[in-house]
């Protein structure tokens, strides 16, 4: 995602705060999917409040591997899924995030 917009439209859409993240998902309107039905749409953001730049990128980077390995078999067909970094999040282990994002996924689902 890329637009201002369409993170204030995901704002709008399922919120599932886990300790280390926040992750918002929104199911899209018919005409946004144009494009392809299915697509998932990932958005990554992280504030100043977590930290300086190396630490906001270092986030940033854990958070795109971790939409990219568990997304494609778990995250909602034809949603955008944006992802807010908190403050804990930089020193949770890579699993535990895996398990957060899991739990996050299934709780949106409902």
């Amino acid at each position: 995602m890329l637009r201002r917009r369409d993170y204030l439209a995901a704002n709008g859409g399922r919120r599932a705060p886990m300790p280390g993240f926040v992750l918002l998902v929104r199911q899209r309107r018919a005409d946004e999917l144009a494009e392809s039905p299915n697509a998932m749409r990932i958005g990554i953001t992280v504030s100043k409040k977590v930290g300086n730049a190396v630490v906001r990128n270092r986030m940033k980077r854990r958070f795109r591997a971790l939409a990219a390995e568990m997304l494609p078999d778990m995250g909602v067909a034809g949603a955008d899924h944006v992802l807010i970094g908190r403050a804990s999040g930089i020193e949770r282990p890579f699993d535990d995030l895996k398990a957060d994002l899991t739990k996050a996924l299934r709780k949106v689902r409902r």
